[in-house]
């Protein structure tokens, strides 16, 4: 297949792209290394480590360019996966009408665009932040979540309405999965892991906001991954696929599980709970499981310890 893949310098987009070589794809890359998150370096040294496992075409080009994005999706494309956003529940709440712009515009533009090529495969990033406080646990793929509480989630709910509106109009065949906390190596800095790692390898004082009983469902980015690709090879209508680790986290835990791993002891510095955080993530993988094949092989220990081999190679210099 030939497929054009956004946000493929990043974190989970790179990951993503070195799936596709080994599959022997044809692949397109686009990425704007943005710099709100982290900066250019750290991307490519993604595509540097993706280079490693074969060729691939690359653009520079931010996906709200409509000319630039028009040349790239062309007929001969078989499919899009649309990685490229601009992430983070806190960062939102001050930035909402840049989040809007980058993760619901241009993901308008990008299915128009498919749409006038003849392409009729899409899988898109969303995000189980869409969730909000839901209170039914563990969170199903049906449950209502129409009370987002920030403008991240609430644009990545949008980004599924929108593609389910496309299909409507159009057909074709659009998935938006519900990636839930991602972690591995490369993972953006950040991010909760990887902040946690470096502070505590560097004797630094670790933020745990709320009393540390708050949960996550972390799930590896070799999981996440797979999750990606079975997707891809099942075009089915209109579908939604929560992607989880299977395993649910407490903050105070997941320091301490770091800790073991870095050979340190956590210093730990408590601070109150942040506007727009939740207290639970947790995947119902029932769905996934059983149209998907979905099913997540990596223990939070062995994740961690495959991220701190990384960590002690890539950022100790």
């Amino acid at each position: 297949m030939k497929i054009l893949l956004t946000g493929g310098a990043g974190f989970i987009g790179s990951a993503v792209l070195v799936a596709l070589l080994k599959r022997g794809e044809e692949v397109v890359v686009v990425d704007a290394f943005e710099e709100t998150l982290y900066p250019r370096w750290r991307k490519e040294k993604n595509l540097e480590w993706a280079r490693t496992f074969g060729d691939f075409e690359f653009h520079e080009v931010d996906i709200r360019d409509a000319d630039s994005m028009s040349a790239l999706v062309t007929p001969e494309l078989n499919a899009i996966i649309h990685l490229a956003a601009v992430a983070g529940v806190r960062p939102s709440i001050e930035k909402a009408p840049l989040y809007f712009d980058i993760n619901v515009t241009a993901t308008s533009l990008l299915l128009e665009l498919g749409r006038k090529a003849g392409l009729e495969r899409f899988v898109l990033a969303s995000s189980s932040s869409v969730y909000g406080n839901n209170t039914k646990v563990p969170f199903a793929e049906t449950d209502d979540v129409s009370n987002p509480i920030s403008p991240y989630a609430a644009s990545k709910y949008a980004l599924e309405v929108l593609s389910k509106t496309h299909v409507n109009l159009h057909g074709g065949h659009v998935s938006c999965l519900r990636f839930f906390t991602v972690y591995g190596p490369r993972q953006r800095p950040e991010m909760a892991m990887h902040k946690f790692m470096d502070l505590i390898a560097k004797g630094e004082a670790v933020p745990m906001f709320g009393d540390g009983r708050t949960a996550r469902d972390y799930t590896y980015i070799d999981d996440i991954v797979s999750g990606v690709i079975a997707t891809l090879d099942r075009p089915d209508g209109f579908k939604v696929y929560n992607l989880g680790g299977d395993r649910v986290v407490h903050l105070d835990e997941l320091i301490a599980t770091i800790g073991r791993i870095v050979g340190r002891e956590p210093v730990i510095q408590k601070l109150p709970m942040q506007p727009g955080d939740v207290p639970l993530t947790n995947a119902d993988l029932t769905i996934s499981r059983a149209e998907l094949g979905y099913d997540p092989q990596t223990t939070l220990e062995a994740g961690l310890e495959a991220m701190w081999q990384w960590y002690q190679t890539f950022e100790v210099r």
